[in-house]
């Protein structure tokens, strides 16, 4: 089965869109699901098959395959991400995929596989569980994201991870 999050987001025209308050996205929530308001916008954000949408809202992304191992019991962390450009986040490791769709400015993710960049408008981020990492906003905006840890449950979603080090592949 092939999991992909999906994001809608709610307009302000209410008439067009039935996302237009967090009740109105509680609606279309599933058991897979979380509404959250986020970056001055509400989201319905869902854990789902390829292709699902919910009886309403305005979709913005559908992300994945996320590599996930069959069997295993997962949980949803969901964040707001804000880095004003040369800000980084320390090596670490996660206990499962971790995605971002970047709505304004640049991410780029080092790991010992290379890097990642992540732009407003390109596509999303994914990288598997496990790898060390290590974030840098990279250009001249402030990097706004909605980022997913989807971790095994058993586990704490995020490690730091004292034993790599980045190479320097994501210079601002």
């Amino acid at each position: 089965m092939d999991h992909h999050p999906s994001a809608y987001r709610t307009t302000q025209q209410v008439r067009d869109r039935p996302f237009g308050t967090l009740n109105e996205a509680e609606a279309g929530k599933t058991a897979a699901s979380s509404v959250v308001e986020s970056l001055g916008k509400v989201w319905l954000l869902t854990i789902a098959d390829k292709g699902w949408r919910p009886p309403g809202g305005e979709r913005i992304a559908e992300i994945g395959p996320l590599p996930i191992t069959a069997g295993k019991i997962y949980s949803a962390q969901y964040m707001e991400a804000i880095f004003t450009p040369g800000m980084t986040a320390p090596a670490h490791t996660h206990a499962g995929p971790e995605a971002w769709y970047t709505l304004a400015g640049e991410t780029c993710l080092e790991s010992p596989n290379g890097k990642q960049i992540g732009r407003a408008g390109g596509p999303p981020v994914i990288i598997p569980g496990g790898p060390p990492m290590h974030l840098t906003a990279t250009g001249t905006e402030q990097r706004r994201a909605l980022v997913l840890i989807l971790h095994d449950s058993s586990m704490r979603p995020t490690t730091p991870e004292h034993d790599w080090h980045p190479k320097g592949l994501c210079k601002t």
